[in-house]
């Protein structure tokens, strides 16, 4: 009789020897974001809400550990969006959801948060999410497999007051590898937000990704053909990817899983084989907290090393500012030429405002520039004979904005009466300014037609400009 149990046990040992090591596995570490945003004051929907909520449940039931944005603004989008970049560096697989409306501008996809100011097109890139950003981060975190799913082709509510736009949204062809994307449904087109509670294609997706065993290509066929059940073909899903291996939200060890399975379903297994694998479990466990106390431990040891190297390498760079003292080119501390308000212009190039101490390059750098670029143009600067330019941050540009004065820049054409917001003492010659900031691949920047924050890729150079900052006398 001793024997049964022994024969089971490695029956089930051969038997996990046998899966392919290429599968993702459902105990591989899983993080999700997940955005769902309806309260629109121009166009507001029914469904994205309830959308990103449901799904949020289900994914939880398959392992996933869940961020979840309701309603969310623009700065709760990209703080979520930074949080979620910084857990997918710790490994395993990322999946961002976004329901709600998207607008494709110039090829580029924006998701629109709540209480977005958009009166024209241009705002849309200071005012929306880039979808890049997301691609950017989950890029930079390094980690094997990522998935993203954009039911956010609900027409564009702004649509009519822009002067160019398409419907629906752009393909993305620039994700990074091992990545897949889904849009609920064919680049360009719209799709249905829905009656019932979820829109049509989320509704579909938690369906499909409960039965186990089903590859991650197979869940959206079975989608796709859900869909074009659904509205006489009229609404496609579109899918890419550069994945390698096979994903399953849910392994075939596993079984189907109830939309609505409670814990009540959970079949509890104590025969003598599953007492003996839940024994080799706990010892598993305990060897991997003593794996990661030990890291912890070499971790903590590492951040007190860069520390001490910290302070050296700032006593060092004190020291090499002393020398530089010594030979630095003359300063012309420049004539007053003009006055604005709190600003001082001086006839040697420059401009010192008064309350921040901050003196600024009279002018920025003249034509379109990409974030690296402008970063060696200020650091390469020496208006006024200073070697000390930099660029500046976003709150330091957004410091200049002043609704009570403005004036159209060079850059805008002979029918757009828009004005840039800054002093006339300042010569900025386009809508927007790079700022220090960055994110991954993206960049911040400031724009004076609007006030607005800006996040853009760093190779982006349409219509940005730099502007040389440095701390004042």
């Amino acid at each position: 009789m001793q024997t049964i149990p022994v024969r089971i046990f490695l029956s089930l040992f051969v038997l996990l020897m046998l899966i392919p090591s290429s599968v993702t596995s459902a105990t591989e570490r899983r993080t999700a974001l997940l955005i769902g945003n309806s309260s629109y004051k121009s166009g507001p929907l029914k469904n994205p809400v309830n959308d990103a909520t449901d799904l949020a449940a289900n994914l939880k039931r398959l392992g996933f550990a869940v961020i979840l944005k309701r309603n969310a603004t623009h700065q709760e989008m990209e703080e979520a969006i930074r949080e979620f970049g910084e857990q997918l560096k710790e490994g395993g697989v990322g999946l961002f959801y976004y329901a709600g409306h998207g607008a494709q501008i110039g090829g580029r996809n924006y998701l629109l948060p709540i209480g977005a100011k958009i009166n024209k097109e241009l705002d849309i890139k200071f005012q929306a999410v880039d979808a890049e950003i997301i691609l950017g981060e989950m890029g930079n975190a390094g980690n094997n497999l990522n998935i993203v799913i954009l039911d956010a082709c609900r027409d564009n509510p702004y649509a009519r007051s822009f002067r160019s736009s398409s419907r629906g949204l752009a393909i993305i062809s620039d994700a990074p590898k091992g990545t897949f994307i889904t849009y609920s449904t064919s680049p360009g087109k719209v799709a249905a937000d829905g009656t019932g509670r979820n829109s049509p294609y989320t509704g579909s997706l938690i369906k499909h990704m409960n039965t186990s065993g089903l590859p991650i290509e197979e869940v959206f066929k079975r989608v796709r053909k859900d869909i074009g059940r659904k509205t006489s073909g009229q609404q496609v899903p579109w899918e890419l990817s550069s994945l390698e291996g096979q994903f399953y939200f849910l392994p075939s060890s596993v079984g189907n899983l109830p939309v609505n399975a409670t814990e009540s379903t959970i079949v509890r297994d104590e025969s003598p084989v599953a007492i003996t694998v839940a024994t080799d479990d706990l010892d598993s466990e305990r060897n991997k907290i003593e794996l990661e106390k030990q890291r912890l431990e070499k971790e903590e040891s590492l951040l007190a090393e860069k520390a001490a190297l910290e302070q050296k390498r700032q006593q060092l760079e004190a020291k090499k500012k002393q020398l530089a003292m010594g030979s630095r080119p003359s300063v012309s501390t420049g004539n007053e030429t003009r006055r604005d308000g709190r600003f001082i212009a001086y006839d040697n190039g420059t401009v010192l405002d008064t309350r921040t101490n901050l003196m600024w390059a009279a002018k920025d750098n003249g034509s379109d520039i990409n974030w690296a670029n402008a970063k060696i143009y200020c650091e390469s600067y020496r208006g006024g004979g200073y070697t000390d330019w930099r660029m500046p941050t976003q709150d330091e540009l957004a410091g200049l904005y002043d609704k009570s004065a403005g004036y159209r820049p060079v850059c805008a054409a002979r029918d757009d009466n828009d004005k840039i917001y800054l002093t006339g003492l300042i010569n900025v010659s386009c809508w927007a300014v790079w700022a220090s900031e960055t994110q991954g691949s993206a960049a911040a920047g400031f724009g004076f037609g609007n006030g607005g924050l800006y996040w853009g890729r760093q190779l982006n150079d349409n219509n940005l400009r730099v502007l040389p900052v440095r701390s004042g006398k």
